[in-house]
């Protein structure tokens, strides 16, 4: 006997819109378990990980803090993957939009340089990050080379880049030789909404980019060709649209945010460059995007529950001497349980014999 998946001739739009809440049920699950065997109270965990962060006002504010970046990268794959393109290199694109935005942060420190300082900053890491989203692109449409290796490896690139400069050109050298550049002048820092809170700009920008999105992929042309081209390529070569300019408008589009919120995070949280600007937020966006379903309100719910992991992962280390391990952990869980749902509600299990009959 062996298993097979069937696809099923309709689904149910309560059962596809219950699957991603089933997988984070099915996931608190599992990591409860791997949590009492490690000795520890899976209901005192729950209340560390989700209850004290969502009580705690100061906790609150670093919610969307830490949802900015994970909201801005994944609406940008939500393009690539609409169109069943593979950019894993969201990271990468990440931090060479910092780079990118960071050099006019330094160029201009000391200088009294005005406030058109920081829009060109944002402007310039939309640009990095697009140009090296272009990279897997062009090779993609080029040579042929799969998206997901060349992506997946230029995020190294960026990552020794980032340490280079950090480590070497750009040291501050009044920094007792700490691996990290001179602190960004005012004018080059993305300022907080409220003038007490830590809440910066760049959440407004991730609600800016949900809107936006919302109207691209459900009410234009492009939100129409993309969909055609994930779900039928051939039919979208038939009616005229050119896979090799969906490939390069895609990565852009997904560069480009990444960029920005690499940018954002390193002007409006970090104030300057050092060798590690991110916990892994380009990876986790992936979790981010396919949560929230490849719909751009559902990105920003789900780039909020994640978030979630991250303060109740940094409060649980503290408290009850977990790994911040267990939170990566908890969030590839989380996509698997994710990808599985969704395997469930568009098919049937059947169990087939050997031989081919039922």
């Amino acid at each position: 006997m062996r298993i097979e998946l069937t696809p099923r001739t309709s689904v149910s739009p309560v059962a596809r819109a219950l699957a991603p809440v089933a997988a984070f049920i099915t996931s608190f699950l599992i990591a409860g378990f791997v949590i009492w065997l490690m000795g520890r109270s899976p209901i005192d965990a729950f209340d560390v990980y989700v209850l004290q962060p969502l009580s705690d006002p100061w906790s609150l504010q670093e919610l969307l803090v830490k949802a900015t970046p994970l909201a801005l990268i994944a609406i940008g794959l939500s393009y690539c993957f609409r169109a069943s393109l593979w950019n894993i290199g969201a990271e990468g694109q990440y931090v060479m939009g910092a780079i990118f935005g960071s050099w006019l942060a330094l160029k201009t420190h000391g200088t009294d340089a005005g406030t058109w300082v920081l829009p060109l900053m944002l402007i310039l890491g939309v640009i990095g990050g697009a140009l090296y989203g272009l990279i897997p692109a062009f090779l993609k449409t080029r040579f042929g080379v799969n998206e997901i290796l060349t992506s997946l490896m230029l995020v190294y690139v960026a990552q020794l880049t980032l340490d280079y400069l950090a480590r070497g050109p750009w040291r501050d050298p009044k920094g007792f030789n700490f691996p990290q550049s001179v602190t960004f002048d005012t004018a080059a820092t993305v300022p907080p909404i409220l003038e007490a809170g830590r809440v910066h700009y760049g959440f407004v920008f991730a609600l800016i980019a949900v809107a936006v999105t919302a109207v691209v992929l459900g009410r234009t042309l492009f939100g129409y060709r993309l969909k055609l081209t994930g779900d039928a390529p051939r039919a979208a070569r038939f009616a005229g649209f050119s896979s090799k300019a969906t490939v390069m408008a895609v990565f852009a589009i997904s560069g480009g945010l990444a960029g920005l919120a690499g940018i954002t995070e390193v002007s409006g949280q970090i104030g300057q460059i050092q060798p590690s600007i991110s916990p892994g937020y380009g990876f986790t966006a992936i979790t981010v995007a396919f949560l929230g379903r490849l719909n751009p309100i559902g990105i920003l719910v789900a780039a909020l529950v994640v978030a979630l992991t991250f303060i109740g992962g940094e409060s649980a280390q503290i408290m009850l001497k977990l790994p911040l391990d267990l939170t990566q952990a908890f969030q590839g869980i989380l996509l698997l349980c994710v990808l599985a749902a969704d395997a469930l509600v568009s098919n049937r299990i059947r169990l087939v014999a050997r031989g081919g009959g039922k």
